[in-house]
């Protein structure tokens, strides 16, 4: 074996093209930890926000990446059963990235965030699923109660994560109301199995709403956008509806609506999976919901394109044009 081993890192902040290859020794995990030799990557926005220095956390450099890889658990650290070793295994993002990253031909992880996922998925595929599907289920699921017959507004829904959301909705026999910019991406999500599809660019989001749900609005709203959008997705939440705000993509001040939601009663909800990950009840939960209907064929991730790991700055380029529809995958 190697003694040295490419990881990917960022020395300063900055765009896609901060993350350098550098060639450090090969790690050995520590207690409580396992060494996955990775074989794919699943990209996410917040590893985007975090090289810009615009996520929960400030990088503290030189700085590793990544929160999902899959791959072969090759070596465990101390307190971790050995039965690991040989096991294909993807990783969930319950750990802090100053702490651990998965951008390298190898990643240390702690023993908690290493998950089996079913063997009838590819490694492509078993990087595509937990930052999803625990994040759409922690939502609408743990805390939403999502229930057949509810009205559901997924914004960003073309995004892995709003996806997730549209499956778990079908899955539920709950009704989605996905929301997109242009048209361009509109015929694509009504054929991965959105109910309705609202291009906000070219239609109101309220009045459309208000058609589709009989002027009642949607109980739940999955929202990782923020900014001024706030106030129309107020007005189209039913009265004591609920609003998760799971992100900041609109880089902008998000103000508050209140005298919609003084007069609505609405919960608009700060969410992130830290949450469900943090508590290990909540956590073994939402994975048994998500393997399981992954077995049941309800899930099945959408990989939008594949890179090869040399082109991981590539990558990232495509993710920052906004153009996938599902998952951007980087393979070893």
């Amino acid at each position: 074996m190697p003694d040295t081993v490419k990881m990917v890192r960022f020395h300063k902040i900055g765009g896609p093209e901060v993350l350098q290859f550098d060639d450090l020794p090969l790690p050995e995990p520590g207690k409580g930890e396992v060494r996955l030799r990775v074989r794919a990557i699943g990209l996410n926005r917040a590893e985007s926000m975090f090289f810009h220095d615009r996520y929960l956390e400030t990088p503290v450099l030189p700085s590793t990446n990544g929160y999902e890889a899959s791959g072969i658990v090759e070596a465990v650290g101390p307190g971790v059963d050995t039965s690991w070793i040989g096991k294909k295994a993807s990783t969930t993002p319950a750990f802090s990235l100053n702490h651990y990253g998965v951008y390298g031909e190898v990643a240390i992880v702690p023993i908690h965030a290493v998950a089996e996922y079913p063997s009838n998925l590819s490694y492509e595929e078993g990087t595509s699923i937990w930052m999803q599907y625990i994040t759409a289920y922690g939502a609408l699921i743990f805390y939403g109660h999502l229930s057949k017959g509810d009205y559901v507004i997924i914004t960003a829904a073309s995004s892995s994560v709003g996806l997730a959301a549209i499956e778990i909705a079908k899955a539920e026999g709950a009704i989605s109301i996905a929301t997109t910019r242009t048209s361009v991406k509109k015929a694509e999500l009504l054929a991965f199995g959105a109910d309705h599809v609202i291009v906000t660019d070219e239609e109101n989001l309220v009045a459309r709403v208000n058609q589709i749900t009989s002027n009642q609005g949607a109980r739940l709203v999955f929202d990782p956008i923020g900014g001024k959008g706030l106030e129309a997705l107020a007005n189209a939440t039913a009265v004591q509806g609920t609003i998760f705000e799971y992100g900041a993509l609109a880089m902008e001040p998000t103000p508050y609506p209140l005298f919609t939601a003084l007069n609505k009663r609405l919960i608009i909800q700060g969410y992130t999976l830290r949450d469900i990950l943090a508590d290990p009840i909540k956590s073994q939960n939402a994975r048994k919901y998500v393997f399981d209907n992954l077995v049941a064929g309800n899930f099945k991730p959408r990989i939008d394109k594949t890179f090869p790991f040399a082109q991981i700055v590539e990558a990232h380029r495509y993710m920052e044009s906004n153009a996938q529809i599902g998952k951007i995958v980087v393979t070893l």
